[in-house]
């Protein structure tokens, strides 16, 4: 069981890394109806497997690992559970925004952002971006059981 709950993690952890690169990708673009559309669909899917990692991985914590006193005395555990919460906090930017376009697009209109508000997301997508270098890095450490 903890073989499977470990490559669901993984695989939850490359399908969100994958949308968000999407998601920085397709932001750069002009916006056409197709793009926001394509946007909306990626931003699901993102939430979702951000959903997926979080439980998985606290169901690995507390059931299927070491144990959850030797996860919450590490600080690289810590930090990538920290790290993690403030990027999905941070998502919740983006995924509003996309979720505003959906009534201009079910009326057949283009959406029409804001431009601060663009590049508020466009900024927050390279934050995620970042966070994830964070939180690969705190991984490794765990893996190692550094920084304790």
């Amino acid at each position: 069981m903890s073989t499977l709950f470990a490559f669901l993690h993984h695989l939850a952890a490359f399908a969100l890394v994958s949308a968000i690169a999407i998601e920085f990708t397709l932001i750069r673009q002009d916006l056409t109806a197709a793009l926001a559309r394509r946007l909306i669909a990626t931003d699901a899917v993102l939430g979702i497997s951000a959903t997926v990692l979080l439980i998985v991985g606290l169901l690995r914590v507390f059931y299927f690992e070491k144990s959850a006193t030797y996860y919450f005395s590490s600080h690289a555990f810590l930090t990538k559970l920290s790290v993690f919460v403030v990027l999905a906090i941070l998502s919740a930017v983006p995924t509003l925004e996309f979720l505003s376009w959906r009534k201009a697009l079910a009326a057949g209109q283009m959406p029409a952002p804001d431009a601060k508000k663009m590049r508020t997301v466009r900024m927050i997508l390279h934050v995620e971006l970042a966070g994830i270098v964070v939180i690969l890095l705190a991984a490794a450490m765990m893996a190692r059981s550094g920084w304790r």
